[in-house]
């Protein structure tokens, strides 16, 4: 293509140590590169959007939010210093490196803090119950420490990298100051561990009634050192989360049946015929109450004073209280039933037999004396 004169002498002219045709290359360039990036994010945003539609992980959903916290000013500043690669820019040329440094970890720094934000959306969007706040507080907690931490690592990559700052000196002695630290505070952080493990693994929530070893309460709030219980007494118990993940719980609340085993003593002189009838008896007074699962009732052993029929059920229902109703209902039947049967029941007794020299002498001096 012939360019007129006038218009070639206008593009060969200087202008900052670079021509006017140069000038508008990479203005030009600028402009599609910036065009290119733009159409990018907007297109990989709804391509991987509509995709994450469809799929139930939750990767795609992650690099979603990433893409769409791409910066317009970051994208037009890249495409500037494509478009500038190509000048000379004198004074100005070394800065352009470093310059595109910073910005790509600025940028690298806003996704991952984007993938930490959708994480803890993710995790709190089931969370809108009461007993649920302190989760809520404890992900939010670790949602900001994980984003401080990661704008740090940031500026440290940046020093180094950037700035070529010499870090190590920096590390070492935030290192020893963090051992110092956690020293210190050791029982500390070891009960907000325990804490974030209590969060996580939700091996009880607030609301719950639980046993921790010879204490049995309700659980009124779960702290990042403390977790505090109501115990049955009234009293409020106030445990360590470290101290309380070493103990054996039993979360009574998830119970969702009952185990019952009680026994009933009865005479030996009991005759064998009603003996073998009183299992079949126990069975359909215990089959008649609901909801309630039969196992077994036996005559099961021998005790010094009496025969044990011992007896074993399941409440389909955690509720203490039905359990004692239908124990009450029970013993009152079997009170009745047995009355019917003249079956009754043993007290504890113990005979004693005496035999040898002693025994003689106690029964002769036992005898009544005759009178003169």
């Amino acid at each position: 293509m012939i360019v007129p004169a006038p218009v070639a002498d206008v593009l060969n002219r200087q202008f900052l140590g670079n021509s006017v045709e140069a000038w508008l290359t990479a203005a030009l360039t600028a402009a599609v590169m910036f065009f290119v990036l733009i159409l990018a994010r907007r297109v990989l945003v709804s391509r991987i959007g509509a995709l994450a539609e469809r799929t139930t992980n939750q990767i795609d959903d992650v690099i979603v939010a990433m893409l769409a916290e791409t910066r317009t000013w970051v994208c037009l500043t890249i495409a500037i210093l494509t478009g500038a690669s190509a000048l000379h820019l004198g004074r100005v040329q070394p800065f352009v490196a470093p310059v595109s440094k910073l910005v790509l970890l600025w940028q690298l720094a806003v996704w991952g803090a984007a993938a930490i934000s959708y994480w803890m959306k993710h995790h709190l969007s089931n969370r809108t119950q009461e007993s649920d706040r302190t989760s809520v507080a404890m992900i939010s907690a670790m949602g900001v420490g994980a984003k401080v931490l990661l704008w740090v690592l940031a500026i440290i990559t940046a020093l180094k990298s950037v700035f070529a700052i010499e870090i190590t000196p920096l590390i070492t002695g935030l290192g020893v100051s963090g051992i110092a630290v956690a020293l210190a505070v050791q029982n500390i952080l070891g009960d907000v561990l325990a804490a974030l493990a209590i969060v996580f693994d939700k091996p009880f929530d607030v609301g719950d009634n639980i046993g921790v070893d010879q204490i049995t309460g309700v659980v009124e709030h779960i702290g990042l050192k403390t977790t505090r219980l109501r115990s049955v007494t009234g009293e409020q118990i106030i445990i360590g989360n470290g101290d309380l993940l070493k103990s054996r719980l039993r979360n009574f609340r998830r119970m969702y049946q009952r185990r019952v085993l009680f026994n009933l003593d009865i005479p030996y002189d009991t005759p064998t015929d009603v003996l073998a009838r009183l299992p079949k008896i126990v069975e359909e007074i215990v089959s008649a109450q609901s909801p309630v699962k039969f196992d077994r009732s036996h005559v099961a052993s021998f005790g010094e004073s009496a025969i044990r029929l011992e007896t074993v059920y399941f409440v389909l229902d955690p509720d203490y209280k039905k359990y004692m109703d239908i124990q009450q209902a029970i013993n009152l039947e079997v009170l009745r039933r047995f009355a019917g049967e003249s079956v009754q029941f043993a007290l504890p007794s113990r005979t004693v037999y005496h035999q040898g020299p002693m025994a003689k002498e106690l029964a002769v001096g036992a005898q009544p004396q005759a009178q003169s």
